[in-house]
């Protein structure tokens, strides 16, 4: 049976912020820090406002993923191809709320992404107006707008004038009231680059979650769909490496948490590639020395978003990994064989053989004699795990 475990929400936020920020450089290669810029915005709206704890966490996770619909899919699709501005837009608030449904807020949320768009006065894409509209959506619909203006090179004063002429018509005049009040040279000063991350550590509540990681599966899964909208490859390929890895766990006979644990690192061992452009990915013939340069990074890029969660040490080893090899000649550490340990070496085996037998844009998949001969012979030069090849290619012939 599985155990209970503690679990930081704040690391989960963080590590969702990192791949977001990945995921937006790759779409939109000008946006710097926006999200957490909005976030830090937001919450010292909230405080001005009073509100409580609880809601304060919860607005920081809504304002710090706020742009979590907007994907390669979603922003590339301009007026020109038949979708309007506006249209795109409501997409993303859309796919952006129907993504964080599972995302364990303090409370019930509904309405937080999907109308932080929405005017006061009812001119946004959904027609909703007044305070019909979630209060902690007005708060974000004002953050957003005012970093982008800062992003623009908007001066405080300019900034402010902006928000008081708006006031009413774009956005809740107690909202409006709350910026007047924070909008200090200090708080200019704090939306820097060199003190964001430093202001809302001091900012943000702390909250934790007890959950089994079955029951942690579909948070994680947000992750998941990052990848999916990324680029429709990537998705299907870390499902087919779940559900071998599963059929591994079975042969292996591990308990459930070991077997949750090795599905869930593989539905995560490629969220990376959000930073790697759709451009090399979706490319549809060999990649070049200098193209295969940009992919590499990708599972160093894994670790450092996974490796901040408490209880995810197993599971960001067996994600980070998947492209080491025993002899060193893997990357990106050049890890040998006394650096991975079992999880490590099954998840290498698993997607070589799911990248063998799967198609790619420039190749059919690979017949099973041939993907056994080509594994056969990496675990001969001491590559890849023999016995692991072994088993492997005897549980999926």
């Amino acid at each position: 049976m599985s155990e209970y475990m503690t679990f930081n929400r704040n690391e989960f936020v963080g590590a969702f912020v990192m791949a977001l920020d990945f995921l937006e450089s790759s779409v939109r290669s000008n946006v710097t820090n926006h999200n957490k810029r909005v976030a830090l915005m937001a919450i010292r709206l909230g405080a001005r406002l009073g509100l409580s704890a609880e809601d304060m966490f919860d607005l920081y996770a809504g304002a710090v993923l706020h742009d979590n619909g907007i994907t390669n899919p979603v922003y590339n699709k301009l007026s020109t191809g038949g979708i309007s501005n506006m249209e795109r837009f409501m997409s993303h608030c859309i796919v952006g709320e129907e993504n964080l449904k599972v995302f364990p807020f303090l409370k019930p949320r509904e309405g937080m992404i999907l109308y932080h768009h929405e005017a006061y006065d009812g001119s946004g894409y959904f027609g909703m107006s007044g305070r019909a509209i979630p209060l902690l959506a007005h708060v974000i619909h004002l953050a957003d707008t005012v970093e982008i203006m800062y992003a623009q090179g908007l001066g405080r004063k300019e900034v402010g004038a902006k928000v008081a002429e708006w006031n009413g018509s774009q956005f809740l005049p107690d909202v409006c009231e709350a910026f007047d009040e924070i909008n200090s040279l200090a708080f200019w000063l704090s939306l820097d680059n060199r003190f964001i991350d430093g202001e809302l550590n001091r900012s943000v509540p702390h909250y934790h979650m007890e959950m089994t990681l079955r029951e942690l599966a579909p948070i994680a899964g947000i992750f998941g769909k990052f990848v999916d909208e990324k680029s429709p490859f990537t998705g299907r390929h870390s499902r087919g490496i779940a559900e071998k890895l599963e059929t591994m766990a079975d042969f292996y006979n591990f308990d459930e948490d070991i077997k949750t644990k090795l599905i869930l690192s593989a539905h995560l061992h490629d969220i990376g590639k959000l930073a790697t452009p759709n451009a090399i990915l979706d490319k549809n013939a060999s990649l070049t020395p200098e193209e295969f340069d940009l992919v590499k990074p990708h599972v160093f890029y894994t670790r450092r978003m996974l490796e901040g969660i408490k209880g995810f040490e197993d599971i960001t080893e067996w994600a980070s990994n998947h492209h080491e090899k025993l002899d060193g000649s893997g990357y990106p550490y050049g890890f040998t064989a006394k650096d991975l340990d079992f999880g490590s070496r099954l998840m290498v085996c698993i997607d070589i053989y799911q990248a063998l037998t799967e198609e790619r844009p420039y190749r059919s998949p690979l017949e099973y004699a041939k993907v056994s001969r080509i594994m056969g012979g990496m675990a001969d030069n001491n590559s890849i795990d023999r016995d692991i090849t072994a088993d492997v290619l005897e549980a999926l012939r």
